[in-house]
């Protein structure tokens, strides 16, 4: 992983093709005040909206491309990447340079896309209800690409010593795929478990023939360059993006 010289942002380490770009944002070099200090680009959060649009409208100078915003819901519906319209979905695809497919997060997991071609791209925002019920293989699926082309990284979210869930969610993981044991690991609370979001995402990858997977490592809750929910409510978004140039 490496750093962008000027604000921290933080660039994909992944062999994706060269017309491939990607960038995860931090914290870092914005106009909000805290609790968002100080680059929120969530607008649904609470924070200042001339602050959300000036941090966007900085994204968007700085990057060179066009952002196609989600309403995130926690499903696993995939947009065709649009600028224009903020889709009700959590993931989105697209054939068309310059469109960064965009999604916002504070601890659930961003999935980057490509194909080894570079000719499309996706973003996928998998919590764990969109993990367990399939986003990951909803945005392969509108990827439309083989299993054995495809690429992906995986971007800062909540790491496994700090994702503690119930023993329920243990269990609906082990139904859909049995192997999804190896993800979790009993926590000092009674009935609590730890749970690995990467090893979870990277099982449900292999499970569709993805084994080019990247990324990872990453936690959101103890890392301060990235927001986190989990560490306080009341807190901004950061954003990973993936685009084509021409």
């Amino acid at each position: 992983m490496s750093a962008d010289n000027q604000q921290a942002w933080l660039t994909p380490d992944w062999p994706a093709p060269a017309r491939v770009k990607a960038c995860v944002t931090t914290r870092a070099g914005g106009v909000s005040q805290a609790p968002f200090d100080s680059f929120n680009l969530g607008a649904h959060v609470g924070d200042e909206v001339a602050a959300v649009a000036h941090n966007r409208h900085s994204l968007i100078a700085r990057l060179n491309c066009q952002p196609a915003w989600l309403q995130q819901v926690h499903g696993i519906v995939v947009a065709d990447a649009n600028p224009t319209v903020v889709a009700e979905a959590d993931a989105s695809w697209t054939a068309s340079p310059g469109i960064a497919c965009t999604v916002m997060t504070a601890d659930c997991l961003p999935a980057l896309f490509c194909d080894r071609a570079g000719t499309r791209v996706a973003a996928a925002h998998a919590g764990w209800r969109g993990l367990l019920n399939g986003v990951l293989e909803a945005t392969l699926d509108a990827l439309a690409a083989p299993a054995e082309e495809v690429l992906v990284w995986l971007g800062p979210a909540i790491g496994p010593r700090a994702f503690e869930v119930g023993g329920e969610v243990r269990e609906a993981f082990m139904a859909v795929q049995p192997e999804a044991d190896q993800a979790f690991v009993p926590s000092i609370n009674p009935g609590k478990y730890m749970a690995d979001i990467y090893q979870l995402a990277r099982l449900r990858l292999a499970a569709r023939g993805v084994t080019a997977v990247y990324g990872g490592g990453f936690c959101t809750v103890s890392d301060p360059r990235f927001f986190s929910y989990r560490r306080s409510a009341r807190t901004g978004r950061f954003a990973s993006l993936v685009w084509l140039t021409p």
